[in-house]
């Protein structure tokens, strides 16, 4: 098992900056991706952004020049680093992580409970 803890959410004024983090702990073998999510009311969940083990990003389109995503593979963390927020970035952000229990293993994907980034004057 796998556990994320995500922090940093909060209330910002359009064009403020906000950074979020995320610790992965537990029975950890491997941790291949990992990445931020969001979801917006009425809305479904959407990646916003994710690295690799090897420092490969991706990044969607709206947040694009705007968020910067980070990775310490020795501490098991990942950061999203948002700036320029405006008021459609507000939602529930989630932490993954792609875990592989073992050698050979499949990955499974873990998921953080959610912290809310509300962007709003």
């Amino acid at each position: 098992q796998v556990q994320l803890v995500e922090s940093g959410g909060g209330l910002v004024q359009p064009g403020g900056s906000l950074r979020l983090s995320c610790v992965a702990s537990g029975s950890i073998f491997r941790i291949t991706a990992m990445g931020w999510s969001r979801q917006a009311p009425g809305k479904q969940r959407e990646l916003v952004a994710s690295v690799t083990s090897g420092s490969s990003t991706y990044y969607t389109d709206s947040v694009k020049g705007r968020f910067t995503i980070s990775r310490d593979n020795a501490k098991n963390t990942v950061d999203l680093q948002m700036n320029s927020l405006k008021p459609e970035d507000t939602a529930v952000y989630y932490c993954n992580a792609d875990h592989r229990p073992g050698p050979g293993r499949p990955t499974y994907t873990y998921w953080g409970q959610g912290t809310q980034v509300t962007v709003s004057s």
